[in-house]
């Protein structure tokens, strides 16, 4: 080799497209680098031709290079491009929450230039059938690319018969590529951050008159939230109360209606709803920075609303304690409670000191939560967590406004039947029939379990679609044994076109049944059949009921699908009361 053609000389001497398949097993972090090393190499580093094989790294299985190509269109280069998908590729998967009780699935998939939280409703089948027919879905929220590559966060919702979008930041997708909860929060912010979407006026200056008119804290308190600004106190250590209320005030305060223009499909169907797409994305993001850019912000929170919020609660707390206090000192209360007052009042005494160090201590949480910034604003927190799990059901919090992602591992060649899978009661799949005019959509995910030396095939409910709930989320439909063959013969001899079926494999195990209560399902036996033509069927030996699954593709069934109507912004993103009935049927 030549002494003029080694190190950056001989990866400059090559052509351009020689080079950019080189550096494709390069990782983007790994480009950046290269480009450190001299002037001339970061130009070539800089060229499209090596970002758009980076971009394709990243959305081989989620984007063709045609939709990465119109992506382009809408960004300064394809590196911006790929700073946009390194921070959204961690988000994309099933979302779930355990409430209600009939599933609470989020699907994030690509839209145009963003990536869209979408929920499935819980349904039945379509006439069309489960392949052909549209599923119902609603928006849950949006991260939509800007020129620059940055990620603009929307929350979806509805209130008083319109649709708004709540804009705020997404934090921490890129830094925790195992994230498994996405958090909705809201977050103080410094002034000289930048952040878009936050708020001018500073909550600590109104709370600490607030705090020193009404008594409620300690010196030592007081002392002590003074330092607060150099530490961050957590969102989740705030009580659910505050939580909650704080997110109210702010989505209501940042809230957009969505324009006519804008309030349209959220993915292409087709090349010709790009144009369409493009600037629905253009309004939205519009929005979004003449709202960060403005010295009058219109979507601004006073710090007098959020006082007037905590106010309006502490008063009717006080109400409320000062009519409990004038019963108790009525004629027909006092010969009625006199003795037990008596003997109970030290540790009344007692409860109402440690309740009122309590609230004192809510105060003071909620008081250096605020004092940490002279802004706040809504954000999408993407974080790693230790979570337990049960037969790939994870263990959530009832009190965060949170989902939490599903373990989806892709089909191989030890595990080909893992995924996710629809089903429905009854024979031929997913098609309705004379008899039964409905069948209930259920979402199944199926994986591996290893047992006592032995291999499960584990099927999890993860939503069903009937009014009412019959089985709790999360639970297993059947669990078979991948090393024990099942001696049932199948009991269908044709499809619903009259084709002969060919069975393939079976496996015994056991399907879910009543147990006792509605917590504690129980199981009775059954067989698990794999057909020639890629259907799988579990048939409870006793009752010979079957549930047939076929495999999903998510993806495409929501992009011919049907957008419904979304709920109250908060409760659109997570549903905490617990419910066993479909909150979606009014839609």
């Amino acid at each position: 080799m030549l002494p003029d053609l080694c190190g950056s000389r001989l990866l400059l001497s090559l052509p351009d497209d020689i080079f950019s398949v080189i550096t494709s097993s390069l990782s983007p972090s790994d480009v950046c680098s290269l480009g450190l090393a001299c002037r001339d190499l970061n130009a070539v580093v800089s060229s499209d031709k090596v970002w758009l094989a980076q971009c394709n790294n990243l959305g081989i299985k989620l984007l063709p290079l045609s939709t990465l190509v119109e992506w382009r269109k809408g960004v300064l280069s394809y590196r911006a491009l790929c700073r946009f998908l390194i921070d959204v590729h961690p988000l994309i998967g099933i979302w779930v929450h355990q409430n209600p009780e009939l599933g609470n699935v989020v699907y994030v998939m690509p839209g145009f230039l963003s990536l869209v939280g979408c929920r499935i409703i819980p349904q039945e089948v379509g006439p069309l059938g489960l392949e052909e027919g549209p599923i119902l879905w609603t928006p849950v929220f949006e991260i939509i690319c800007n020129h620059v590559g940055s990620a603009s966060f929307f929350l979806h919702g509805r209130e008083r018969g319109d649709d708004y979008v709540y804009p705020g930041l997404l934090k921490n997708s890129s830094l925790d590529k195992n994230c498994n909860v996405l958090l909705l929060e809201v977050e103080p912010r410094h002034q000289s951050e930048g952040g878009k979407l936050t708020y001018s006026k500073s909550f600590a200056r109104e709370l600490d008159n607030e705090v020193s008119s009404s008594n409620k804290l300690s010196r030592s308190c007081s002392g002590r939230v003074s330092n607060s600004k150099s530490q961050k106190m957590p969102f989740s250590r705030l009580g659910f109360g505050d939580r909650r209320r704080l997110l109210d005030v702010v989505t209501s305060q940042i809230r957009n209606i969505v324009p006519k223009e804008a309030n349209v499909m959220l993915f292409p169907r087709s090349k010709n709803d790009f144009g369409v797409l493009y600037k629905r994305r253009l309004l939205l993001l519009q929005m979004y920075d003449e709202e960060s850019s403005s010295p009058f912000n219109p979507t601004e929170l006073g710090s007098s609303d959020v006082c007037k919020s905590l106010e309006c609660t502490t008063t009717t707390t006080t109400s409320v304690d000062q009519c409990n206090v004038t019963k108790s000192k009525t004629l027909s209360g006092f010969l009625k409670n006199g003795l037990k007052h008596i003997l109970r009042k030290s540790s009344v005494d007692q409860e109402s000191r440690k309740s009122t160090s309590s609230s004192s201590r809510c105060q003071s949480k909620l008081h250096e939560f605020l004092r940490s910034g002279d802004r706040v604003g809504l954000s999408l927190r993407a974080a790693t967590m230790k979570l337990s799990s049960y037969r790939a059901w994870p263990n959530m919090h009832d009190s965060r406004f949170a989902l939490y992602k599903l373990p989806l591992h892709p089909s191989n060649a030890c595990d080909e039947y893992a995924g996710l899978w629809g089903a429905t009661f009854g024979w031929p799949p997913g098609r309705k029939s004379e008899e039964k005019p409905g069948k209930a959509l259920f979402l199944i995910l199926i994986s591996y379990e290893e047992s006592e030396g032995e291999k499960l095939i584990i099927g999890t409910k993860i939503l069903e679609g009937t009014s009412y709930v019959l089985h709790p989320n999360g639970s297993a439909m059947f669990i078979v044994n991948v090393n024990q063959p099942s001696m049932e013969l199948f009991p269908i001899e044709s499809d619903g076109e009259s084709n002969h079926i060919e069975v393939k494999r079976s496996f015994s195990g056991e399907g879910v049944a009543n147990g006792y209560g509605f917590r504690y399902p129980g199981s009775k036996p059954g067989s698990l059949f794999v057909l020639e033509n890629g259907l799988l069927v579990f048939m409870w030996k006793e009752s010979r009921v079957v549930l047939t699954l076929q495999r999903l593709d998510l993806g495409e069934l929501l992009r011919k699908g049907e957008r419904v109507n979304s709920l109250s912004p908060i409760s659109n993103f997570a549903y905490l009361t617990k419910t066993y009935s479909n909150v979606y049927s009014g839609f």
